[in-house]
């Protein structure tokens, strides 16, 4: 890789930060076009994007700068592209295609002249989508959407490694413990642990040798925090590991991503090499005695290892599976030393309490839950994103003012909040706070901040289903509580969407929950049970209309429909008779078909074939 040119003396450590005043500006007299390329962009069609506006320049011969940042949080309007003019506002247009390009350079850049139906931020107008930021507050994605991930220098101009050189220069390893303890900062990954407390542990603990690990496996299905963060700003999750050594002693970290993660692992690798280049990383940083280096240790993608435990025998090169406690990692952790685990998350807001102080970052949030938390957004939402907020929001200001509410004018049914693990909760819940404490009381959890919103036609009994095989799944089996009582769970989540279910059945599984939760080894075990138990309370309607009644009300359990045909919409076309495998349908050319319910096995193949919704589902 070739070194960054930054024009200033290397070799005095303390002159490379403060060099960053002397940068060389690059094209601030160029207008700059920058692409969101991160994992949503890129989904979305962002390189296509990227390569017609590289082939539009070349061929207008425009003086442009282009460059590359990550998600911006709106990933419901990618791929977005802004576009930043000397003397001007910027202007971002939302999803762009390699199609609107021309018209883009043409009229904007030759012309001056915004195309306003394409704008999503920038102008002085007031757009729908403005809400979406309202009610924000940036800490942890500060720079995402911002700075280019592959550039270190875009990361110094924005203050980048100014508070690593504030511990280093100006505090003792305890006095960055007691600002992150006055801050407030609890652990982000789920259980909401006091940072502070944790780090104070680690560094008190005896050892020779100590260990920082960023715990970036994230594996809750609909969660997409960790990966923003990394793909777009690395360094800050470096510099806070960095931060964090210096604090407990340790001169090694590991960042544990899941190997899903190709482009996050990329610009990772990149922010090491650069960070390492510029003296951040390695001996004597900043001309201090403290040195520290970080590798990378890719997961194979076991849900389990999320548990910091198992990641730890995961890096130890052993089989994912979790431990007893204690001895906690901070007494004994990676191969027997004092180990100190953060999430992505946590060590991304470390760099911004220690140069802002803790004061600042604990005048957000409530009195039990300090500072912001950064939520992605998943479902039948209207703005599937990234958004971070003040802890102490309500659910429903982040799912109806940021998120804009349900789809297709659909009813909000629930929301499931914390993984696999949490709960779903109804929308009589949705002036709860957002915060450890009020969640918890609802019988869910936080979790690491994902959130998955479900409306009208989904089916409660077969969410569950779907989050208790997905956990059963990943179980490791290593405790009898969790590797058989999810199976058992299942099995009877399993008959009861298929319409073979007793009522003795929910006092059973209401049990094998319960028993589950509290005897199970780890933290994965102990919350499995969350979506059964919050279902059960919440929407125990449903269950019994299942046995009971034999119905799914929201018409999603094939085995509880039955199927026929409105003749008013059969146009006799014949297309659900020929993708009906046991010759169900039948009927004359251009003519009504029908069902029959006796030789029908509910499948739904007919329904999802058909093109002019005359199949009903009942």
């Amino acid at each position: 890789m070739t070194p960054v040119n930054y024009g200033f003396d290397k070799s005095n450590p303390y002159s490379r930060v403060e060099g960053r005043k002397a940068l060389v500006k690059r094209g601030d007299n160029k207008t700059k076009i920058i692409v969101g390329l991160g994992s949503c962009g890129i989904a979305a069609g962002g390189l296509e994007v990227y390569q017609a506006i590289e082939e539009q320049i070349t061929k207008m011969k425009l003086s442009v700068s282009l460059g590359k940042t990550g998600c911006l949080g709106m990933c419901y309007k990618e791929v977005l592209v802004e576009v930043i003019k000397p003397g001007k506002k910027k202007v971002i247009y939302g999803q762009v295609t390699p199609q609107m390009i021309p018209r883009i350079l043409e009229e904007h850049l030759l012309n001056d002249k915004i195309i306003e139906e394409w704008v999503v931020l920038g102008d002085d107008k007031k757009r729908e989508d403005d809400t979406f930021f309202a009610k924000q507050k940036k800490i942890v994605l500060r720079n995402c959407g911002k700075i280019a991930p592959e550039a270190i220098e875009d990361y110094i101009e924005n203050e980048g490694y100014q508070a690593l050189r504030k511990a280093l220069k100006s505090s003792s390893p305890d006095e960055v413990i007691e600002t992150i303890l006055s801050s407030g900062l609890r652990g982000r990954g789920g259980a909401g642990f006091p940072t502070g407390k944790k780090w104070k542990f680690t560094r008190e603990a005896r050892g020779d040798k100590k260990y920082i690990i960023c715990n970036a496996d994230e594996g809750d299905p609909g969660a997409f925090m960790d990966r923003s963060v990394l793909e777009g700003d690395p360094h800050s999750v470096i510099e806070g590991m960095i931060i964090a050594g210096f604090a407990i002693g340790a001169e090694d970290g590991y960042i544990y991503v899941r190997a899903e993660y190709p482009l996050a692992i990329h610009r990772l690798k990149i922010a090491l090499s650069q960070a390492e280049e510029l003296g951040f990383l390695g001996k004597n940083i900043l001309g201090s005695r403290f040195s520290f280096q970080i590798k990378i240790k890719e997961g194979a993608g076991a849900f389990v290892c999320g548990e910091e435990t198992a990641l730890i025998a995961s890096i130890e090169g052993k089989r994912g599976m979790p431990r007893l406690r204690p001895p906690f990692p901070a007494i004994s952790g990676l191969w027997g030393r004092p180990t100190n685990i953060n999430n992505v998350e946590t060590l991304a807001n470390v760099p911004w309490i220690i140069l802002n102080g803790a004061e600042e970052y604990s005048g957000y949030g409530t009195e039990g839950s300090k500072g912001t938390k950064v939520f992605a957004l998943a479902g039948k939402v209207k703005r599937v994103g990234l958004v971070e907020v003040p802890m102490g929001i309500t659910l429903k200001e982040v799912l109806f003012d940021l998120a804009g509410g349900i789809r297709d004018n659909r009813q909000f049914k629930a929301v499931q909040i914390g993984g696999p693990s949490g709960g779903c909760l109804p929308a009589s819940l949705l002036d709860t706070p957002v915060d450890y404490e009020s969640v918890n009381k609802t019988g869910a959890i936080m979790g690491s901040g994902g959130m998955v919103v479900m409306d009208s036609s989904t089916c409660m009994v077969d969410v569950t289903r779907f989050f208790l095989d997905f956990v059963q799944d990943e179980s490791c089996g290593k405790c009898v509580p969790c590797r058989l009582g999810t199976k058992r769970m299942l099995e009877i989540l399993n008959r009861i969407t298929q319409g073979e279910g007793k009522m003795e059945d929910l006092e059973t599984l209401e049990r094998l929950a319960k028993e589950v939760r509290v005897s199970s080894l780890c933290g994965l075990g102990q919350t499995a049970p969350n979506p059964v138990l919050t279902t059960l309370k919440y929407f125990r309607d449903e269950y019994e209309a299942h046995i009971k009644d034999k119905k799914c009300p929201a018409g999603v359990c094939k085995a509880l429909l039955t199927y026929s045909i409105n003749p008013e919409k059969c146009t006799g076309c014949g297309l659900c008779a020929k993708v009906c495998k046991v010759g169900a349908i039948s009927g004359k050319k251009k003519e009504p078909h029908k069902i029959d319910k006796d030789k029908c096995i509910h499948c739904g193949g007919c329904k999802e074939r058909c093109k002019f919704e005359a199949i009903m589902a009942e």
